[in-house]
């Protein structure tokens, strides 16, 4: 076992210290990268009050870049006794450099190290997801707008009820997408703030420039009071999660949809056969287990929020080690959604429209309201006309064209997709992603 970081004399018992570590040193490697950036800043901070010489820090920034390198081609490995990305990031630039690889914790404690590896990881995360989102809202688009005159029944209580289109179904995902993005610029902006020199939540008695650290990482701003810095611990998390439940609740209804409507007794859609599987013993099998396990994994998300909450809801101010488990059901669920939200671009965009889902009469009563709403438009009061098409029915004489007129705004006949892209446009466009990579790049390449 290791040297800890913050032990005297005292060798902690190695069974204490496998349970108080736990999985910690797996998840880690998901930060490593944003463990180096954020030193990378800090340090140059520390350069600018006096705590490191231009020469310590000229050393320090080529063996960081080095070792942001290595992350960056996923070869980091925290080595066995080593407790965390933190130690072992200093423990390599200690080898390499001698006792200037110990300074770089001047003014820093693991608690706002963390802190802000999890906002520069989750910062670049929430870009990915935006793009991803962004994705699938155009295969959707494309979609409504191919399919805008193709009739589908739409149904209330999974009974037959009126006519809808295919128009107006992938229009209303990618709609749904365009909410979900508002509830990302909420969770970005309040994730790109600066939690570095709060310390231990407390701040230091070094002159720290944290105006310094947030231009250098690109942060629209600091998270100013230190107490609070801390307190964001979980908080952020927990309410990103409710961002990515969000995407993963569209997705989730989009999927059982789409597993509803291909089936046989639907046959409203058909699944790209390289998307589907097979059965062991019926060889005409097409399953859409695609979709079902999207449904499921967006089901998980959708739990996320409630997980994070209870792990950190009765905590009183200050850090607790609690939080730690906070990163095993955080971190993975960005991978995750972004793999839900890839298939279903992927499947949503090559899906194959039954055209002729009318021909069948068992839906010629969705026309009801057609019938009833145009005996009223010639004069008949609704009330009378509801009743004269109930009574056809029910004497087996009722007829229909089979054909819609609808042409208020959201309807069949006016999707009001422009609209709805103008919307999502102007959304993508408030996200400060090249502000972001530029801070970024400035710090790797000067």
């Amino acid at each position: 076992m290791g040297q800890k970081l913050w032990e005297k004399n005292v060798q902690v018992n190695e069974e204490i210290d496998r349970f108080t570590v736990g999985r910690d040193r797996e998840m880690d490697i998901y930060l490593a990268k944003y463990d180096v950036l954020g030193s990378m800043a800090h340090i140059t901070m520390l350069e600018s009050i006096g705590l490191l010489t231009k020469e310590e820090l000229h050393d320090l920034i080529a063996e960081l870049r080095h070792i942001y390198t290595i992350a960056e081609e996923g070869k980091f490995v925290i080595e066995d006794g080593v407790e965390d990305v933190h130690s072992q990031v200093e423990l390599m630039l200690t080898r390499k450099l001698g006792d200037i690889g110990k300074k770089i914790h001047s003014g820093r404690s693991r608690n706002d190290q963390v802190l802000l590896d999890l906002k520069l990881f989750t910062r670049e995360q929430l870009q990915k997801v935006v793009g991803a989102v962004g994705d699938l809202f155009h295969v959707l688009i494309a979609q409504s707008n191919k399919n805008k005159d193709v009739l589908m029944p739409g149904y209330t209580h999974l009974q037959i009820a009126m006519p809808s289109s295919f128009g107006l179904w992938f229009g209303a995902y990618a709609e749904s997408l365009v909410d979900d993005m508002y509830f990302l610029q909420a969770a970005y902006r309040m994730c790109n703030r600066n939690p570095l020199g709060s310390a231990a939540g407390y701040g230091s008695s070094f002159p720290l420039d944290r105006e310094m650290t947030t231009r250098l990482l690109g942060f629209d701003s600091m998270n100013y009071n230190v107490v609070y810095a801390q307190m964001g611990r979980g908080k952020m998390e927990r309410n990103i999660a409710f961002s990515l439940a969000s995407i993963a609740g569209t997705i989730s209804k989009m999927a059982f949809d789409a597993c509803l409507f291909s089936c046989q007794n639907f046959g409203f859609v058909k699944l790209p056969d390289e998307c589907t599987t097979g059965s062991s013993i019926m060889p005409h099998k097409k399953n859409p287990d695609v979709f079902e396990l999207t449904r499921a994994k967006c089901n998980k998300i959708q739990s996320l929020p409630q997980q994070v909450m209870m792990i950190m809801n009765n905590l009183p101010s200050g850090y607790f080690r609690d939080m730690q488990i906070i990163k095993e059901i955080f971190l993975p669920a960005f991978e995750e959604l972004l793999d839900c939200l890839q298939i279903s671009s992927y499947i949503m965009g090559r899906i194959k429209i039954n055209e002729h889902i009318l021909d069948d009469d068992k839906y010629l009563y969705m026309f009801s309201v057609e019938e009833v709403n145009r005996l009223a438009s010639e004069g008949m009061p609704f009330r009378d006309a509801y009743k004269k098409v109930g009574l056809d029915i029910e004497a087996g004489k009722f007829t229909h064209a089979k054909e819609v007129h609808h042409t208020h705004a959201g309807s069949i006949g006016n999707l009001c997709n422009d609209k709805i892209e103008a919307l999502m446009n102007e959304a993508l466009k408030s996200f400060n992603f090249e502000i972001v990579k530029q801070a970024e790049n400035n710090l790797l390449c000067r």
